[in-house]
């Protein structure tokens, strides 16, 4: 599939875009693209897309402070989010069509910064400033059925690998964990600690073998492959990525179907291509004029869409080969 890729382009359709002046947090889509969702301080505004025509049709309420983090699952029609109010909320749509809250996860003690989802939608993970990560288990309601307490600051990313039984996450103590799912008791087991030289606010599975770690104010992004012998990921390569000064939201995010990895550094929004080789070449470098930038890709990796501060606008851009 690799080798019929073509180069491409994310061209802006002015028509869609939407003026956005409360400052927001975190955005996220459902998979067909139908519904946006964006984190606005404390609350959650919810838009529609349909028909070529994106506006927004409500406002959720329930949490009390900034909504840092939004993932929509893709089984069922429902999202989740994470707030600074230190909790985490399950929506779902009444017979009504009416967002409300299913249930609201309180074992945290401070600000959620990441979420990550499995493609089972039976497993949530959660971190943030308490340095925790927290495993929630679907049964009757989600439940807290563990907690891994390795980090010793606050926890910005998290990423599952391709089948589901490692996760990695770093935060700004320098360390990045790999942790794994023990057959035996299902437990998840911190497996390998690596030290970084610079601490880092995002990091992406690229398959089962590889990952991405973006450092802090470093204008390049690591590869690290893992070892086949001894099962440890190092680092193999540097990218360059082109930015400056960075701020820590907006999640690295990988399209496995068209082989894209979107990362957002300081002013930037690269757009970079895996290649058969696990070489990574930027197809595109979108510049914002601010590092205020929030974005996120469909599934499908047919459209890219941003916030940013300076054009204060919700913007579109679909996918074109060239």
């Amino acid at each position: 599939m690799q080798s019929n890729l073509k180069p491409f382009t994310y061209q802006l359709i002015k028509q869609y875009s939407i003026k956005q002046y409360e400052y927001c947090n975190a955005i996220a889509v459902n998979k067909d693209f139908s519904l946006m969702v964006a984190g606005c301080n404390q609350q959650i505004k919810v838009f529609q897309f349909k028909q070529g025509i994106f506006k927004q049709v409500s406002i959720l309420d329930e949490h009390t402070d900034n909504v840092y983090t939004l993932n929509f699952m893709k089984r069922s029609d429902q999202f989740i989010s994470g707030s600074r109010d230190s909790s985490i909320i399950i929506w779902i749509r009444n017979q009504k069509n009416s967002w409300i809250c299913q249930q609201k996860l309180n074992e945290h003690i401070s600000e959620i910064f990441c979420l990550a989802l499995n493609n089972y939608e039976d497993l949530i993970v959660s971190g943030g400033h308490d340095k925790t990560i927290k495993f929630w288990y679907k049964q009757n309601g989600w439940l807290c059925s563990q907690t891994i307490t390795d980090h010793t600051n606050d926890l910005h990313g998290l990423s599952f690998n391709e089948q589901q039984n490692k996760l990695i996450s770093c935060g700004i103590d320098n360390l990045i964990l790999v942790i794994e799912q023990s057959q035996q008791n299902k437990l998840w087991i911190v497996i390998q600690k690596i030290v970084v030289e610079n601490f880092g606010n995002r990091l992406c599975f690229i398959d089962d073998n590889t990952f991405t770690f973006q450092p802090y104010q470093k204008e390049y992004m690591h590869v690290y492959k893992m070892n086949i012998t001894n099962k440890q990921y190092t680092k193999t390569k540097d990218i360059l990525i082109k930015g400056g000064s960075e701020k820590w939201l907006f999640p690295q995010q990988y399209m496995k179907l068209k082989c894209i990895l979107v990362n957002k550094y300081a002013t930037n929004v690269n757009l970079i291509r895996k290649k058969q080789n696990c070489d990574f070449i930027i197809e595109q470098s979108i510049e914002f004029g601010t590092g205020d930038i929030l974005g996120c890709m469909t599934d499908d990796g047919q459209y890219l869409i941003t916030l940013d501060y300076r054009s204060k606008e919700y913007q579109i851009r679909k996918y074109q080969e060239q």
